[in-house]
Formats: structure tokens, sequence, C-alpha cells
């Protein structure tokens, strides 16, 4: 699985979102996007992770990005998901998981001790020319927003 790195070409893609919009990468050049990899819509970590996005996203937004969650949920479930947790970052659905595997956020990982294929929590930063900015792989669900904050130089989120 081959991993991406600073100055690599971002891989450009387009998903339906949980409302069922098309969502691609190429339509957002010209400003930076935070794209992250998550395993589950509706799991605690997952929801953690995508509350605390939904937290910082205007101060974010304030300071030149905007966000993006991608998991293999349907469309549907991530509408719920959403709708649940009062959610305003994007969702997208990868069903087949190809946008994950060309960024190598899908693959083997460890699980509760055991190899396993499955969602590799990701998270990259992709400049306004659509290179990658910053790679990180294998994140923790909680407190990711801040270390990400801190990695990108920002001030924390009020």
């Amino acid at each position: 699985m081959d991993r991406l790195s600073p100055g690599d070409t971002a891989p450009d893609f387009t998903l339906p979102d949980d409302q069922g919009n098309e969502v691609s990468l190429a339509d957002l050049r010209g400003r930076k996007v935070i794209v992250y990899f998550y395993p589950a819509a509706m799991t605690p970590g997952c929801t953690k992770q995508a509350c605390d996005f939904t937290d910082s996203l205007d101060s974010l937004r304030a300071d030149g990005f905007e966000v993006l969650g991608i998991s293999p949920d349907k469309p549907e479930k991530l509408a719920k998901f959403r709708d649940r947790d009062a959610l305003t970052i994007r969702l997208l659905s990868d069903a087949d998981r190809s946008v994950m595997t060309a960024y190598g956020a899908f693959g083997e990982k460890k699980l509760y001790g055991k190899v396993v294929q499955g969602v590799i929590r990701s998270t990259f930063v992709v400049d306004e020319d659509g290179r990658i900015m910053l790679a990180q792989y294998n994140v923790k669900a909680t407190g990711h927003v801040a270390k990400l904050r801190k990695d990108l130089g920002l001030a924390t989120a009020s």
C-alpha cells in the first residue's frame, strides 16, 4: 500500500455526499481542504471526531480550510449521522473504498491485536493547487482536531 507524503498530488475524486450531491476535490481548487477518512458513521470514536470537526468548522473556514469527512457508509447512513449529531461538515460516501485506497487509507491495520483489512483513520491537508500539505495516518479520533490545528500552526479554536 502506497502512502502519500507532502508534495504529492492529491488523488482527485468525485463522491456522493450525505444529501446525494456529487462532491469533487477538483471543484475545491483554490481552497485548502482537510480530507479525513474514518471507519464508520455513528460509532463512538467517529462521532467524537466528526463533532470535533463540526465544532471547529467556522474557525477552520476562517483560516481558509474546507473539511470533507469520508467513510465507506452509504449516503443514507451519513444523512442519519449528520442529523443525529447536528454535523455541519460535508460527509462523503466511498462505498467501494477506491478513494481510501488511492490515499493509502484502506488496507492492513491492527485491531485488538489482530491484523485486518479496514479503514485506516487518516487525515490529509490539500493545498490550493491540489498538492498534499500534510498526511497523517493512524490518527486518534479524540483530540485529533486540536493536534491538527497545532500541526498547521493555527490558533486554538475558541
